[in-house]
């Protein structure tokens, strides 16, 4: 079995690369090629955390996977990472284990992967403004996502501790983002400047106004996963002329948003505008107007990180990248 850690798969496998893995699972979502099992979420309240076991199969490659990824929002008061997980994946020709990956890189590129291709298809071809609501782990590969599809001019960084906010943005400086940021501690401003939204926290309660989006802003929800949380408003919601979703089984059981919008009698689940594949298949339109709000809601699905493990499994073996050990 092949061991891939984080570091090698960082400098092994790039966003581009994720995005166009992800679009090819995305179609053969589409022609029934893929077996996605629903996931199991087992939580521990006492620590405000969550484990998930994700399986799925591609049934045409013919390779299997499952992710267990942990979210432990305490750990960085004990120096331990908020997500840690692992990717086991399996040839289904014969059963036999390829390769165990890191998936605490893998989940954040993936997320990122479907950001980017949602923007792409969403978002206004001239978007110059990037507003990031949450700066922890998940929203750094959000914005490499949305600069591979977008001529970004200015990113606008929000986050509750200010000084977060300072240091991600002199991260992306370093890892060679040359795009001006600047750290915003009035989210109504930064919402009403931005062309493209990306919110990317844990909240269990909205983290924006609806009513300050602008006409044409696109907006993507990847950080709430569980039905507590509620990371954007019915304002929001109501306002979107198109709301996207990753998987529609998945937002119907975990998008807290619209869930509650559901709840509460100002939104129905059929008035989702599609599945991102459709999209990319071509089935679908993306935005039409320069004006429509456009909205895209991710809560992950197992053959997202099927695509990436395999991608990078794929370019570990013809670059001779990983460890090799007897199981």
């Amino acid at each position: 079995m092949l061991i891939v850690n984080e570091r090698e798969i960082m400098n092994t496998y790039s966003m581009k690369e994720a995005i166009q893995d992800v679009k090819e699972v995305l179609i053969a979502k589409e022609a029934n090629k893929i077996a996605n099992p629903h996931r199991t979420v087992i939580e521990f309240p006492q620590h405000e955390a969550s484990a998930l076991y994700m399986p799925s199969a591609d049934l045409v490659g013919e390779v299997s996977a499952v992710k267990v990824v942990t979210i432990f929002p305490n750990n960085p008061t004990n120096g331990k990472p908020t997500t840690q997980g692992v990717v086991l994946l399996t040839d289904a020709q014969n059963g036999e284990h390829l390769a165990m990956l890191n998936a605490s890189y893998l989940t954040r590129l993936r997320t990122g992967a479907l950001t980017g291709i949602a923007t792409d298809y969403l978002a206004k071809t001239d978007a110059k403004v990037l507003t990031v609501i949450g700066t922890g782990a998940m929203a750094f590969e959000q914005v490499l996502a949305v600069i591979e599809v977008r001529k970004i001019e200015r990113i606008l960084l929000v986050n509750r501790t200010a000084a977060k906010a300072q240091l991600f943005g002199e991260r992306l400086k370093e890892y060679g983002v040359e795009i001006p940021f600047e750290v915003f501690e009035d989210v109504s401003k930064a919402v009403r400047q931005a062309d493209i939204i990306c919110c990317a926290t844990r909240s269990n309660e909205p983290v924006f106004n609806g009513e300050d989006l602008q006409p044409g802003t696109h907006v993507n929800g990847v950080g709430s996963y569980l039905p507590h949380m509620l990371e954007m408003d019915v304002s929001t919601i109501t306002q979107a002329a198109k709301i996207v979703v990753d998987d529609i089984e998945g937002v119907k059981g975990e998008a807290g948003e619209l869930i509650h919008a559901v709840k509460i009698e100002k939104w129905s689940f059929d008035k989702i505008h599609s599945e991102i594949g459709k999209l990319v298949a071509g089935e679908v339109k993306g935005r039409e107007s320069f004006e429509e709000i456009t909205l895209f809601k991710s809560v992950g699905a197992a053959y997202f990180d099927l695509a990436v493990a395999k991608g990078v499994y794929l370019k570990a073996i013809a670059n001779k990248i990983g460890t090799e050990i007897d199981v």
